[in-house]
């Protein structure tokens, strides 16, 4: 669902693959209306991430409720328009190799010339200066120079991530930041730049972790957070895996014991506090792993929660999917696309209480707004169609 949040807002997006399209998913989310301008004859190269006669899944995701005008900003008529949107815009979003946009006439000063309300965003990934603001970056780089990849792998056996951790952590912070400086906006009368990196939305992201180094100038790997949280993994009887998470109050450490039947090892002096616990938690995973093999999963789970453990399956993407309090909570939305036919999403990670609601938009077929867009600025169907004969534009 798409909430009025932003409704009166109008955003340009000049961004590929995942950070700058997931901070305006987060946007038109709040109902902002999202205009992605992508490069003809192609558009952006996540719609080819995996095959799909239509778009890859992971471009549908990022690209619901958006508007595609299939532009080329490298010529002059196609940049005179994209000028025309800024200028009625509240919202410039870029991912840009640093100096790209000011090369093509779209940097932050040429923009905020013609709009002095406009709120500027620019991605990068390392920052927009500096020794390494020239080099290319993608997601397992910013995760592996920021620490995060040192704190989620073993770094002796190194592995990279699953998922891209760094993308989607720079598109949340660009997606604050814009919030941050609309709400600026309302004070001031004028926008501002807001600028942020894989390199420094990740390393934000880890700064609980970045702060115990500093304090105390240990560096932590895989397990300083999990040692400290007294956190486990185990597999069960049938060898499906869980979790168990005791924090500090020594109450869940106390229920844990009792729930698995291992009151002995409250009398061991290796696991009598806290301490001795994160200090010898490689013995005490050593001495649990036989205990819940005896034991399925879910009779795991049952004693668990008889006794207040914080603990939980270790999911599969189908397993949570599948899961009744996913359902309960309607966290996956159903769209009809007039081509790729009805498709699945998880949708927005907030629900608003008192804010109107509608029913999402699909992602958009490359340039399939493209005409519409142009009219609205005062085109003829004429002027399209020779653009579109020039390569220019590309209508859906």
């Amino acid at each position: 669902m798409v909430t009025s949040a932003l409704s009166d807002i109008t955003v340009i997006e000049c961004s590929t693959f995942v950070t700058g399209p997931y901070a305006t998913a987060l946007l038109a989310d709040l109902g902002a209306r999202v205009i992605k301008i992508e490069a003809p004859p192609d558009g952006d190269p996540y719609r080819y991430f995996a095959p799909d006669p239509c778009f890859s899944p992971n471009f549908a995701h990022l690209n619901r409720n958006k508007e595609s005008l299939a532009l080329d900003l490298k010529a002059a008529e196609g940049k005179k328009a994209c000028l025309e949107l800024v200028k009625k815009a509240d919202v410039f979003v870029e991912n840009f190799r640093p100096g790209t946009a000011g090369r093509l006439g779209l940097g932050y000063e040429a923009l905020r010339s013609l709009n002095r309300r406009l709120v500027y965003c620019s991605i990068s990934a390392f920052g927009q200066s500096g020794p390494y603001a020239d080099k290319p970056g993608f997601d397992t780089l910013g995760q592996a120079m920021s620490g995060l990849l040192s704190v989620l792998t073993d770094v002796n056996q190194p592995k990279v991530m699953g998922i891209a951790l760094s993308d989607y952590t720079t598109g949340i912070s660009a997606g604050y930041g814009i919030l941050g400086a609309l709400f600026a906006r309302q004070k001031a009368g004028e926008g501002c730049r807001v600028e942020t990196s894989l390199l420094r939305a990740t390393l934000s992201f880890i700064g609980e972790t970045a702060a115990g180094y500093l304090r105390t100038g240990q560096i932590p790997d895989r397990l300083a957070r999990v040692k400290n949280a007294h956190a486990f993994a185990f597999l069960a009887k049938d060898r499906l895996p869980l979790v168990i998470h005791c924090s500090v109050p020594e109450k869940f450490w106390s229920a844990f014991l009792k729930a698995t039947g291992r009151m002995d090892l409250a009398a061991d002096e290796r696991f009598k506090t806290r301490e001795g616990r994160r200090k010898h938690y490689a013995e005490l995973e050593k001495e649990l792993e036989p205990t819940f093999a005896v034991r399925t999963r879910n009779e795991w789970l049952k004693r668990l929660e008889q006794n207040d453990v914080p603990a939980a399956p270790l999911y599969n993407v189908a397993e949570v999917l599948a899961d009744k309090q996913v359902e309960h909570l309607g966290l996956v939305e159903e769209i009809d696309h007039p081509k790729a036919g009805r498709l699945k999403f998880v949708g927005s990670g907030v629900s608003f209480t008192g804010l109107s609601k509608k029913k999402g938009k699909p992602p958009p077929l490359l340039g399939e707004q493209t005409a519409a867009i142009l009219t609205e600025l005062g085109y003829s169907q004429a002027d399209i169609k020779a653009m579109e004969e020039r390569g220019i534009v590309k209508t859906g």
